[in-house]
């Protein structure tokens, strides 16, 4: 037992060593759409406000999964003299496509009404995000790309800001020679902007009951690949979801082709977490689809540039917690604000990041005057 203790001794004093603490009026955690439309809202309802905001990914737009239709309503809002189409890679939306495939076929099917996309925007989302950030520092908004929140601190009930983690710690869990304290935002105010199953989040929820009397979320897997294809298969503009084969009619999911500006198609297959076959890979089952005879012409001669996967919050408006709590908010997909039936959660999570800024605005104590001060 008195080794135990000895190996663990260097880890509690490192962690009782005081943290360097900077101030401001809201700190906002994650730099996403939502996140960064809050710092934005914020700014423009008062320049005054100091905004901070924290990014785990090492630039603002790294953890973002590049290919989405935006719906451009909140963008526009938020930005009205702005242009979605100058963001690089942006195309407007042209052709929806509805496929049902069979493992030897396929069906065309009317497109359903929620998923037309009239008036919408296949868009480099990472690109959308990085212009985001790039408003929000002209504005003043101060972003630290680099910095996860590890902490919530919570003072007499009240959220009081975030800490980042501690750097330098061995292997073992103990400090090593470049240990560091991680620092300490504090705010009036915290956004919490993290996306699906923020960390976070779930502690807040868990603390401050916040889930009561809603339906419990429910999840799904999205796996995303970004291609470059030739002319001769490029269709800007193109909208194409299937749902069917290679999913047997007891699992949910299906799959996405939007064709966006440069010769980019971006490639998507989601699976709900709730399926039944303990063997069954999402990764695996993505492959397959795109064996499929309506699906591989759009992979004839193309490279493949990227890929990744995200959780995502299917449960809807019924599944959507309580969003305020004493010193803080949820929003965008750390609150679950994704739209299944649009198949969209971009404009539903700036639109929400919006709302909340305002609501802080109000609340904010009024700055000093320094004019009239003595």
């Amino acid at each position: 037992m008195s080794e135990q203790n000895d190996a663990t001794e260097p880890r509690r004093a490192a962690q009782e060593l005081p943290r360097e603490a900077m101030e401001f009026d809201v700190v906002v955690v994650g730099a996403g759409p939502a996140g960064l439309a809050a710092a934005i809202r914020l700014k423009q309802i008062d320049p005054e406000i100091s905004v901070c905001v924290v990014e785990k990914g090492g630039e603002v737009g790294a953890h973002i999964l590049s290919g989405c239709v935006l719906e451009p309503r909140a963008f526009r809002e938020l930005l009205p003299d702005a242009n979605i189409g100058a963001v690089e890679y942006s195309t407007p939306a042209t052709d929806d496509r509805f496929l049902f495939l069979t493992e030897t076929g396929s069906f065309e099917l009317p497109t359903p009404p929620p998923m037309h996309n009239a008036g919408n925007f296949i868009v480099s989302l990472g690109n959308i995000v990085r212009f985001l950030g790039a408003e929000a520092e002209e504005l003043g908004v101060e972003i630290y790309p680099g910095f996860a929140a590890a902490e919530a601190l919570i003072e007499n009930g009240r959220v009081v800001g975030i800490a980042t983690g501690d750097v330098g710690i061995g292997k073992d869990g103990n400090p090593t020679d470049l240990f560091q304290r991680g620092m300490e935002l504090r705010a009036t105010y915290t956004v919490f902007a993290e996306g699906c199953r923020g960390s976070l989040g779930k502690q807040l929820m868990a603390r401050y009951g916040l889930n009561a009397g809603v339906d419990p979320q429910t999840y799904g897997i999205g796996i995303k690949e970004l291609w470059e294809v030739p002319q001769a298969s490029y269709h800007p503009g193109l909208v194409l979801h299937s749902i069917g084969w290679p999913l047997d009619a007891k699992t949910y999911g299906g799959s996405f082709l939007y064709h966006l500006g440069g010769n980019l198609m971006t490639c998507g297959f989601v699976v709900g977490l709730d399926y039944e076959n303990p063997y069954l890979s999402p990764f695996e089952e993505m492959q397959r689809f795109k064996t499929h005879k309506a699906i591989r012409p759009f992979f004839d001669g193309a490279t493949r540039i990227s890929y990744g996967a995200r959780a995502l919050n299917e449960g809807g408006f019924q599944s959507i917690p309580k969003l305020a709590f004493p010193g803080g908010v949820l929003v965008g997909c750390e609150a679950g604000f994704l739209n299944v039936p649009k198949i969209k959660g971009t404009h539903t999570a700036m639109k929400s990041g919006m709302l909340a800024a305002e609501s802080i605005a109000e609340k904010l104590p009024p700055a000093y005057d320094l004019a009239v001060l003595p």
